[in-house]
C-alpha cells in the first residue's frame, strides 16, 4: 500500500502552503485533513480529503490507523479561554495513538523559545511539542517565528500597521528582536524533516536569515509600501494593551492578534541557523524578498474599500513627513 502524508489543518494558511510544496515533489499520497471534509472539498477541489477532530480519539484513529508521516499544524488559539489545555489533550491523544499504529514520523510545526517567560500562546505551543515528542513517535518540531506570507495573521498585522499609520507609537517592546521566516522557507524545512533520520528527532528553529527588532520590521515593510509614518516613543505601552488598538487598523482576528502581540515580550531569536543546518544547500529568503512576495500576494485579495482607504493614508504620511 502506498504511504501517505497526512497534512492536519490543511485549510489554514500553512496547511495550503505546505500542500502546494508537496504537489510538487512528492509522488506519495497526500491526505488533507479537515474537521468539514465536505465543505473544505468545495473549497479545495481535486485534493484528497479525510475528517480530523482532533479532539476525538476515534476520529484521530480512523485517520492513521494505517501508519504514516503526518504534519501536525493545528492549533486552537483562535476558540478562545482553555485552549491551551485541548491542545495540550489533542497532542496527547494523537501521540498515544500515533505510537499505537505505528505511525513513522510526527512534523510539528511550533513557536520558538522567549529569551524569558514565554505567553500563554508561545507556552501552548512549546508544550504541544513536548507532549509529541515524548509520545514515542519519531517527531520533528520546527520552532518559527514571524511567518511572512498572505494569510499569515503575525504578517497581516504587521502589513497593515505599516500601510495605514502615518504616526506610529513605538513601545520599549518594540526593540526587541526577531527573525521573520519566509512561508517558502517554512514549507522546505517541513518537508525535509518529513523523511529526515531519526537522530534528527527533537525540537529545532527555523530562524529567517535576517534579526531585526520589531521597529525596523515595521519600518522596512512601510518603506515597501511606500508610506513614511513618524515614529513616536511611548516607554510605557505594554503589548497587551497595544494589542486593543489593533482592531482600528488592522484586519486581524482580535483574540488571535491579542495572543500574538502578548508574545513579543522578549527577543525570538535562535543562537544559529537551527533545522537549516542539516539543509546546507537551501539558501534562506531575505527578510525584504519575502516582504515584496508577501506584498504581492496581498495586493491581489486586497479589498477596494481597504486599497483607497490606504491611498488617502499614504498621501497622508507623505506630506507629514
Amino acid at each position: 500500500m502506498t504511504e501517505r502524508i497526512i497534512v492536519t489543518g490543511a485549510t489554514g494558511f500553512v496547511g495550503q502552503a505546505v500542500y502546494r510544496g508537496l504537489v510538487k515533489c512528492e509522488t506519495r499520497k497526500i491526505v488533507c485533513t479537515s474537521r468539514s471534509p465536505d465543505r473544505a472539498r468545495e473549497r479545495f477541489p481535486g485534493r484528497n480529503w479525510a475528517p480530523l477532530d482532533v479532539d476525538d480519539p476515534a476520529s484521530i484513529r480512523n485517520l492513521l490507523e494505517e501508519g504514516d508521516r503526518v504534519l501536525f499544524l493545528v492549533h486552537a488559539m483562535s476558540d478562545g479561554e482553555g485552549y491551551a489545555e485541548r491542545e495540550a489533550a489533542s497532542a496527547r491523544e494523537f501521540g498515544r495513538i500515533g505510537r499505537e499504529v505505528g505511525i513513522a514520523r510526527i512534523v510539528y510545526l511550533g513557536g520558538p523559545k522567549p529569551l524569558g517567560e514565554p505567553s500563554k500562546h508561545l507556552a501552548s505551543r512549546l508544550r504541544t511539542g513536548e507532549i509529541l515528542r515524548e509520545s514515542g513517535v519519531s517527531t520533528i518540531e520546527l520552532r518559527a517565528g514571524m511567518i511572512m506570507g498572505a494569510g499569515s495573521e503575525s504578517w497581516r498585522i504587521t502589513r497593515d500597521l505599516a500601510a495605514r499609520l502615518p504616526v506610529m507609537l513605538l513601545p520599549s517592546w518594540l526593540r526587541n528582536k526577531c527573525e521573520p521566516i519566509a512561508i517558502r522557507d517554512v514549507v522546505m524545512a517541513l518537508i525535509h524533516a518529513l523523511d529526515a533520520p531519526d537522530d534528527l528527532a527533537g525540537a529545532w528553529d527555523v530562524p529567517g536569515p535576517d534579526r531585526l527588532t520589531y521597529e525596523e520590521v515595521l519600518y522596512r515593510v512601510a518603506a515597501q509600501c511606500g508610506t513614511r509614518p513618524v515614529g513616536i516613543r511611548v516607554p510605557l505601552l505594554t503589548p497587551r494593551l497595544s494589542s486593543h488598538w489593533l482592531r482600528l487598523v488592522t484586519r486581524a482576528d482580535m483574540q488571535v492578534a491579542k495572543e500574538l502581540v502578548d508574545g513579543l515580550k522578549y527577543d525570538l531569536v535562535s543562537p544559529g541557523d537551527g533545522y537549516f543546518e542539516h539543509m546546507p544547500d537551501y539558501e534562506r529568503t531575505s527578510f525584504d524578498e519575502a516582504a515584496r512576495h508577501a506584498l504581492r500576494a496581498e495586493a491581489r485579495t486586497l479589498p477596494l474599500s481597504s486599497v483607497v482607504v490606504e491611498m488617502l493614508l499614504k498621501r497622508i504620511s507623505r506630506s507629514s513627513s
